[in-house]
């Protein structure tokens, strides 16, 4: 008889999911009415498998009635969440939860760990942050960042672009960032992130892929980067009507290579 020889161990498949980013302006839509549950829809609608929020209060202030939004939208979707507060004030009264503004990551898949790292702020700059999670999709690692950068200064932006590849480094995984970046692709800090990562509306996004003022959209702001590792299968900005906030969200269809299946 023949000497048996054992198959050759079968490559992992590769991994697909739909990311979104979405600036939710804590939950208050273009017809001045706060409702998270508009919010809820747009990305249940979607099909968004991992998502970054900006714009998210906790326990903020009335304008969205001190609610715990990353909380509850977490809670509504059925998705873990983790959050970044980039600001962080006492409570209004004794006892009450502490006042918080920032971002957050919701992902149907358990958050391994995560951290959020505060960015450069100038003088008169509002503080800003990277928020990462980790994750595995179905046992393939994945890193997510999630970051809006300042709306008023290139200077700062360019500044918090050079933290977030420092942060981000060479990494040995798959890595998306998600984000409000404030600026457009001809722009210096955007062309810093690209030189370095696929932006995955060049990449099969059809069109401008303009993102804000979600009523007559005349930028794109809002971006989905991926390590190269990660290929872009679809990219599109989801139209909400009402307006459920003053961005459009964009999504993005990816599949991540199953030749990165090693343990965290």
């Amino acid at each position: 008889m023949g000497q048996f020889t054992a198959p050759a161990a079968a490559r992992p498949k590769p991994r697909a999911l739909t990311v979104m980013t979405f600036n939710i302006h804590h939950g208050q839509g273009t017809d001045g009415k706060l409702d998270l549950e508009r919010i809820a829809r747009v990305i249940q609608g979607a099909d968004s498998q991992v998502v970054g929020l900006q714009e998210v209060d906790r326990h903020w202030s009335q304008r969205s009635d001190f609610v715990d939004q990353a909380s509850w939208l977490a809670r509504r979707l059925r998705m873990h969440v983790v959050y970044g507060a980039n600001l962080d004030r006492d409570p209004a009264r004794p006892g009450e939860p502490r006042r918080q503004y920032g971002t957050a990551i919701l992902t149907q898949s358990p958050i391994l760990d995560w951290d959020n790292t505060l960015l450069p702020r100038f003088d008169d700059g509002e503080q800003r942050g990277l928020l990462r999670a980790r994750i595995r999709v179905r046992g393939v690692p994945l890193t997510v960042y999630n970051t809006h950068l300042q709306h008023n200064n290139a200077a700062e932006r360019l500044a918090q672009v050079t933290a977030i590849e420092e942060l981000i480094g060479n990494p040995e995984h798959s890595f998306v960032l998600l984000g409000d970046l404030n600026a457009t692709p001809e722009s210096a800090e955007i062309r810093a992130l690209t030189d370095e990562m696929a932006d995955s509306w060049v990449e099969r996004g059809v069109g401008a892929g303009h993102t804000y003022n979600s009523e007559n959209p005349t930028a794109r702001i809002d971006y989905v980067l991926t390590s190269s590792s990660v290929v872009t299968r679809t990219a599109a900005v989801v139209t909400t009507d009402p307006g459920a906030s003053d961005h459009l969200p964009v999504t993005a269809g990816v599949q991540l290579p199953g030749s990165h299946r090693n343990d965290l």
